[in-house]
């Protein structure tokens, strides 16, 4: 009988690398053919990235790992992270089997439509260009869904609204903007946006005389905004009062919110990245949102609620499960298979739910050891292999440098190589 996700997750970084791959099978979330591909080292023809961009002279690997112990909206995941920096799979694992735990994750989208901007530079009056475009909205839409977004009106979604915005330019003169307001169902939905924008421009230049200067989508998309609550009951009073105020930091000062924004996409990048989402948008569209009254700020929130602590992540989170290299890149169908999500709304919330979860993980670090301790403990390894440790005396060097970060709190590559040549020269010496 197959094993559960939280099953298999009992133990699942001490296993070996062969070991967690026949768990991941055993559990149902991939299969024997996933396992061979991955044993073989994922991707090796360069023709598929050929298709993807130019110029190619191979492929730039990075880590994939699986965090653990996420139970999200009642429903267990394997989450499959693509990403190069020490702690961030584990802090994720662990702070995510302190909420199992303790408390749960919901979450939810609130919106449904992206955002296709069209530019016209200079308007001569702003006002007949608003009534103009306005009088003709119903019609616009119409002819954008018949010949534009016809796959997308059959599958539920397709252009839903136009508004129109006044840009002061500073000279006097005004910008038009005009927002074009589409549901792109499971898609990311940026080609098709963008293909919307282009073909408006000429009908919207006759219907208001003025000149379109661009059509591109927007990467702020504050109409479709994916929300995470995490509730943790029974923590310790003086650690939800620290969290609290790291809370605060972020809320107030950019400075801060900077680095805590930053700990949150250390849980969302690499689940973009694995699944061959744009994280380069999703990046561009949290900052945007964090910066939207006029100041950076947190994209997370934690308050203290009697005993209870409760943590929120709002922003936009646009992502996709069909086209483009979420269906193309093998890696990428078989992380999608693995998360089990079954539309682009699921896979927004389970991204936003890691993402808050690693920014708890954060908090609970740096507001009680501090950030360097467990960081370095498994940035270890990394120093090991930089001072060119040979499998035999990577435990030994390891070792060492354990002891030395237990006494001075702090370790660097200069100590790992300092052990590692005296390692040698012990080795060397006449007994």
């Amino acid at each position: 009988m197959a094993r559960t996700l939280k099953e298999i997750f009992k133990g699942f970084s001490k296993l070996n690398r062969k070991e967690r791959l026949n768990a991941l099978e055993e559990s149902g979330v991939i299969e024997s053919r996933d396992v061979d591909y991955l044993e073989r080292g994922g991707m090796k023809d360069t023709s598929l990235g050929e298709k993807f961009i130019e110029n190619v002279i191979g492929y730039f690997q990075i880590p994939l790992g699986v965090a653990t112990n996420f139970r999200i909206d009642g429903k267990d995941y394997a989450i499959p992270m693509a990403v190069e920096e020490t702690s961030i799979v584990a802090a994720a694992s662990k702070t995510a089997k302190w909420i199992r735990e303790n408390g749960e994750i919901k979450t939810e989208v609130i919106g449904s439509e992206i955002i296709g901007q069209i530019q016209c530079a200079t308007v001569k009056n702003f006002a007949l260009f608003e009534s103009a475009l306005l009088a003709q909205k119903k019609y616009l839409i119409e002819i954008a869904n018949r010949e534009v977004a016809f796959g997308l009106v059959r599958r539920g979604g397709g252009v839903t609204d136009m508004t129109v915005r006044r840009i002061p330019r500073g000279d006097g003169r005004d910008m038009a903007i005009v927002h074009v307001m589409m549901n792109p169902c499971d898609a990311m939905g940026a080609n098709i946006i963008n293909q919307v924008c282009e073909f408006l421009k000429e009908p919207i230049e006759q219907f208001t005389g003025e000149k379109v200067t661009m059509c591109i989508l927007s990467n702020l998309v504050d109409t479709k905004i994916t929300k995470a609550v995490i509730v943790l009951k029974g923590i310790a009073s003086d650690l939800a009062e620290k969290i609290e105020e790291a809370s605060l930091f972020a809320e107030q000062d950019p400075y801060r919110a900077a680095t805590n924004n930053k700990g949150v996409l250390n849980g969302i990048d690499p689940i973009l990245i694995a699944t061959g989402n744009d994280w380069r948008a999703v990046e561009a569209g949290i900052h945007a949102f964090a910066a939207r009254d006029g100041q950076y700020r947190s994209v997370t929130k934690w308050k203290r609620e009697g005993d209870t602590l409760v943590g929120i992540f709002e922003a936009p989170l646009i992502v996709g499960v069909v086209g483009g290299v979420t269906t193309l890149h093998p890696t990428a169908a078989l992380c999608m298979k693995m998360l089990g999500v079954t539309s682009a709304n699921e896979l927004s919330r389970v991204i936003a739910a890691v993402g808050l979860v690693q920014n708890l993980g954060a908090l609970k670090a740096l507001t009680t050891v501090g950030i360097i301790e467990g960081h370095m403990k498994l940035h270890i390894k990394n120093l090991t292999l930089g001072a060119g440790a040979q499998e035999g005396e990577v435990p030994i060097v390891q070792k060492k440098l354990e002891e030395i970060l237990a006494i001075r709190k702090r370790i660097s590559l200069s100590n790992a190589i300092e052990i590692l040549n005296d390692l040698r020269a012990s080795e060397q010496s006449p007994h």
